[in-house]
């Protein structure tokens, strides 16, 4: 560590944090936008150099034996880095939310009394494998009038000091503290011991990556953390449905991309149209090599399906979130038992009912207790940029203090503001 120990340096780059978050608080939009901006047009100029970065980490990736989806993760391709940059400059046209007071109230004692919204000030972020997280991060954390300490994985750690000296320009550029957003340098563990437990200096904690890391971080954490512990989103055929968009969607809930904790793990079918839509579906997964793992009832009309990999569930499958062409499914009887099945095996992140039935549907969006409940969607929607929030910096299952996608508004804290003119207190 060149002489500096990992108490020392994590010491400073809260010190630093700190510092900086005062900067930030006070900056003014244009200001934030043009890093913003800037950072955009640096992601874009530098595509060549960022996935130069980036192949060392997916060769040690592929080289250690990781899955492919977990090293699919890893990549930086033009594709992510352009939607990096389009996310910045999403975030850079959205209104600047901070100081907007709202809410305000004449009291009877002839005050008005109203909220104003401020940054949280100093967040840290503790991520495994996506280095486009760093940007994500970063440009929230610039938008919301943030600063932020952000400890990636060691499996990306080239990728990220690429990108994080990307942001740092752009800050610069704009005349904004470079340490409105710090990198920690090491991958010893210790670091993020030292991260979670300084409440003097960081505000909030955001995991993100596998359940272990995020149970870690909860137990340990003495600072509040913003968290979802896994992914088991269900899409819930209906009856009545349409059949040939429920077969569309259900496929793209499950594989357009296996990896993304909103990816479908479990599919629930209504009894009177899962002899209808199972063999449909099943041809499908059969197609592209996903594994069902099935009820009794679902795998006997499943099992007809030529080439399929059909297999018994267990009860674990009911809760697991795999992260691989592998879905568990269901018959239930109809809304109400699929509705209870969602909520006592569901991880409360996203859940969906495809369905003709207006009056299911609106039961459905009440009754599912999930951050993200949808109609007639693909689980794979639930997320920030799709959202419209610019970025994400994740997605919160917790019901206090953010839920869903965490954008700018999720960065942020009410505080009370009182205007009066001379009242006193009778």
């Amino acid at each position: 560590m060149n002489a500096i120990s990992v108490p020392e340096l994590m010491q400073r780059l809260g010190q630093q944090a700190r510092t900086a978050s005062a900067a930030m608080a006070q900056a003014s939009a244009a200001r934030k936008n043009a890093a913003l901006r800037g950072l955009a047009e640096l992601l874009r100029a530098n595509v060549a150099a960022l996935q130069a970065a980036n192949a060392p980490d997916v060769e040690r990736a592929r080289a250690a034996g990781l899955s492919e989806p977990m090293v699919d993760r890893l990549k930086l391709t033009p594709k992510i880095l352009e939607t990096c940059a389009q996310g910045c400059e999403q975030l850079a046209a959205m209104p600047d939310i901070i100081g907007e007071i709202v809410g305000l109230q004449q009291q009877p004692s002839g005050i008005r009394v109203g909220q104003m919204r401020v940054p949280i000030g100093v967040f840290g972020m503790i991520y495994e494998s996506r280095p486009n997280v760093t940007i994500e991060a970063a440009s929230l954390a610039i938008k919301s009038g943030n600063a932020c300490i952000l400890r990636g994985g060691s499996e990306a750690l080239d990728s990220n000091r690429a990108l994080a000296a990307l942001v740092q320009q752009a800050l610069q550029q704009a005349g904004l503290p470079r340490e409105a957003v710090q990198l920690v340098p090491t991958t010893d563990r210790e670091a993020v011991g030292r991260l979670i437990a300084m409440p003097e200096y960081v505000d909030v904690i955001i995991p993100r990556g596998g359940k272990g890391l995020i149970e870690r971080i909860s137990r340990e954490a003495r600072v509040p953390v913003i968290k979802h512990l896994d992914g088991n989103c269900h899409t819930y055929v209906d009856d009545p449905c349409d059949l040939d968009m429920a077969v569309h969607v259900t496929d793209n809930a499950k594989t357009q991309k296996y990896s993304p904790c909103n990816a479908t793990e479990s599919l629930l079918v209504a009894r009177g149209v899962a002899a209808a839509f199972l063999p449909r579906i099943g041809a499908v997964f059969a197609a592209k090599g996903v594994e069902m793992r099935c009820c009794p009832e679902a795998k006997a009309i499943l099992s007809t399906v030529p080439g399929a990999v059909v297999k018994d569930a267990t009860e674990q499958d009911w809760f697991e979130e795999y992260l691989a062409p592998i879905i568990s499914i269901k018959v239930v009887a109809g809304l109400d038992e699929a509705i209870d099945w969602i909520n006592r095996y569901g991880s409360h992140h996203t859940d969906a009912i495809l369905t003709t039935d207006h009056r299911h549907a609106q039961r459905f969006l009440r009754e599912v207790d999930s951050s993200s409940v949808m109609v007639n969607a693909s689980t794979r929607f639930a997320d920030g940029f799709e959202y419209g929030l610019g970025a994400e910096i994740g997605i919160s299952t917790d019901k206090f203090h953010a839920r869903g996608p965490v954008g700018v508004a999720g960065l942020t804290s009410l505080k009370y503001v009182v205007l009066g003119e001379g009242e006193v207190r009778s």
